[in-house]
């Protein structure tokens, strides 16, 4: 009888489990549902190599344009992982399609995104949008870049150097790299809640590292002389190098002759860029052209707890992932999508 028992026990407890795991397949499947039409594109560049993409357009109806996806720092997909795919989503609803490619070296996309200079990749950039504009079922004729982060220092050299760009939506951009690292380095360690001794290290092993930055050192002295635990690998170092002097102010002030509007979406939470300092810059030099909206999200528009908790981001990631963002992201978005 007591045998019996058991295997009825672990019947109950395997059906259990079995119903919790459709639950959650359901739930996935229900929260992975998005509302766009997606393709996959090739793209070829002027260096003989080609970039995987992805174009997504709204399930009825024409899109009245095309919003450009320019990513942040990183090796990052076409999709961002799947973390695009609310935006994508809310571009497809606003009435607009969205053109999104790996960078160089990531999945199926030739080249090195470590071996580019910020002017390499507003290059690319303009190459993309050209390679569009020759094909009539992509709409191009109202096209809008979105940016994050890094490509701070893209968007305004791509504005700049074309005439029919429609508008720019800057997500947690930055000014001034070496500004920009400086900044994320204290805010850093006020998160942490650093003591005395590791606020002078970090910054002393900062201050080392711009100036061999400032001299042209090359790598090996770097790492000869780096007291990080976790020093960058030579392809960073390289990376870094080329593109540590990078200021956004010069190509923004040409960008401003274009006579366009930019929205910048600031994270009131955002410990890599100051997002003060960018607003303040923007609206010096675009004035009424630019508009800002402050939410309640981190760097990455992600509510807060996502990226100070890995195991909750990862959870809301795979399950919800429409719900990664903070709230008022995809309608702010949408917002100035409209009004143009």
């Amino acid at each position: 009888m007591k045998k019996k028992r058991v295997l009825i026990r672990l019947a109950i407890a395997s059906l259990a489990i079995m119903v919790l795991v459709a639950a959650s397949v359901g739930v996935a499947a229900i929260g992975n549902d998005y509302r766009f039409d997606a393709r996959e594109v090739t793209i070829p560049v002027s260096n003989g190599g080609t970039l995987e993409g992805v174009l997504t357009t709204p399930e009825r109806g024409d899109a009245q344009g095309l919003v450009v996806m320019l990513h942040g720092d990183g090796p990052i997909d076409a999709t961002h992982g799947g973390l695009y795919n609310p935006w994508f989503e809310g571009a497809a609803e606003a009435g607009w399609a969205t053109l999104s490619w790996s960078k160089p070296g990531v999945g199926s996309s030739s080249g090195d995104w470590l071996a580019q200079s910020m002017a390499d990749r507003a290059a690319e950039a303009e190459q993309v949008v050209n390679w569009a504009r020759g094909y009539t079922d992509i709409p191009t004729q109202r096209i809008v870049l979105w940016g994050a982060s890094q490509s701070g220092w893209v968007l305004p050299a791509i504005v700049a150097h074309n005439e029919d760009i429609a508008g720019v939506v800057a997500v947690g951009t930055a000014v001034n790299w070496l500004r920009q690292g400086q900044y994320n380095l204290q805010a850093e360690l006020d998160h942490k809640v650093a003591d005395d001794t590791e606020r002078w290290n970090a910054k002393e092993e900062s201050a080392r590292t711009n100036a061999l930055l400032e001299r042209g050192a090359n790598y090996e002295e770097y790492r000869d002389t780096a007291h990080e635990t976790d020093p960058m690998t030579r392809e960073r170092w390289t990376f870094v190098s080329r593109n540590f002097r990078s200021d956004a102010e010069h190509d923004l002030r040409a960008a401003a002759q274009r006579q366009i509007p930019w929205h910048l979406m600031a994270g009131k939470h955002d410990r890599n860029v100051d997002m003060t300092e960018t607003a303040r810059v923007y609206q010096g030099i675009l004035d009424d052209q630019f508009t800002t909206t402050t939410l309640n999200a981190a760097h990455s528009m992600a509510r807060p707890i996502m990226e100070d908790s890995e195991l909750i981001g990862l959870i809301t990631g795979v399950f919800w992932p429409r719900a990664l963002l903070a709230p008022g992201v995809i309608k702010d978005y949408q917002t100035f999508l409209k009004q143009l």
